[in-house]
């Protein structure tokens, strides 16, 4: 503990050779003291750039919070080191992708949310049986954006997580589409589709709620379809049907079934999950199609928000997506939005709409 002290003050003083001398006696690059406070982040706030590299090359890690909620990308960028929070950011992003992959091997699906039962508070939230918000309507601006990227082509669209129903409101009554597809896995957000007319009765002429929840009567498209399941097996099947079509060349055969447009936001999923998501999708969209997810990874802090933001792009471009975020203004400071619900899941007033295009366009 004496020499990871004595690591902490070389550290702030960008003693470079005091650090690498005490590292090498194995002084803890990850040393906390009572504030929560790292050798690392006293580098940043000094901006001490070769004693960062030193202790990041010594395992130093990079997303370790202080008592205050704030990461060393934050120290460095509060002290108006942006060039040394860039450096930081890429060695987080890199750090990720090689720890993704060690961490993807074997995972069991987590089906908590699942099994437990939602409902719907008004118009406004969609929640949990611990008034945790699965949706609210503040985020009704962001899903229009969502919507006119998808259906820009006016193809075959996909959103996966109905939720309230908000997007699927914006593709139906703003946009022109072939077909409009929806995978939703919950029991009783699927029994909500069922009861609001979503799911067609076969006649193809059941009345559908418009993306303010009235009824509208003029509204008779039967491009929609619902399909019940989980993301991981609806994707499954059509991947493999694709596949079978694909192998057939021998006579007639049908076109395989691949999306223009794509938009995915479940919930009690994390990171793992939306990776697993995005492998899948060279296999079910068409070359030149877009896909957008909602943005809400680590929302409560900007630099693990960045790190996903940069992360997902890398990810997607190693699949052969070309992303670019929009930055959007969000205003969500009002208690009233929040009142009801047990916990807030977002806190900034930028929101990053990302755009990915398969191939570039």
């Amino acid at each position: 503990a004496m020499a990871s002290r004595r690591l902490s003050r070389a550290a702030a003083a960008g003693d470079a050779n005091a650090v690498h001398a005490l590292l090498m006696e194995g002084a803890d690059s990850g040393f906390q003291d009572r504030k929560g406070v790292t050798p690392l982040m006293l580098a940043c706030e000094g901006g001490h750039v070769s004693v960062v590299k030193s202790l990041l090359q010594h395992g130093a890690p990079w997303n370790e919070l202080d008592k205050d909620g704030h990461c060393a990308g934050e120290w460095a960028s509060a002290s108006g080191h942006a060039e040394l929070a860039s450096f930081l950011l890429d060695h987080a992003v890199r750090a990720e992708l090689v720890l993704g992959v060690v961490g993807r091997q074997s995972r069991e699906p987590d089906l908590t949310y699942l099994n437990q039962p939602v409902r719907y508070d008004g118009d406004d939230n969609l929640l949990d049986e611990n008034n945790d918000a699965v949706m609210m309507s503040w985020e009704a601006p962001l899903m229009r954006a969502h919507a006119a990227i998808i259906c820009a082509s006016k193809g075959d669209v996909l959103n996966v997580g109905f939720g309230m129903g908000i997007i699927d409101g914006y593709i139906r009554d703003e946009h022109t589409t072939k077909t409009h597809t929806i995978i939703e896995a919950h029991p009783d957000v699927y029994a909500h589709l069922l009861r609001t007319g979503w799911v067609s009765s076969g006649t193809g002429n059941t009345d559908r709620l418009s993306a303010d929840g009235n009824k509208n009567k003029n509204n008779t498209k039967t491009n929609i379809k619902v399909e019940f399941g989980r993301w991981q097996d609806v994707l499954a099947k059509i991947v493999s049907e694709n596949e079978e079509i694909t192998a057939n060349t021998s006579g007639k055969s049908k076109e395989p079934r691949l999306f223009d447009g794509v938009f995915f936001d479940t919930y009690g999923e994390d990171w793992d999950d939306m990776r697993e998501f995005h492998a899948l999708l060279p296999k079910i969209m068409k070359p030149g199609g877009v896909y957008s997810y909602f943005n809400g990874l680590a929302p409560d802090n900007i630099f693990f928000h960045t790190v996903y933001c940069r992360l997902a792009a890398a990810e997607l471009g190693r699949l052969g997506f070309v992303t670019t975020f929009q930055v959007t203004p969000i205003d969500t400071k009002s208690d009233a939005i929040w009142k009801n619900v047990k916990r807030r899941y977002w806190w900034g007033d930028t929101y990053f709409t990302p755009t990915c295009v398969l191939g570039g366009g």
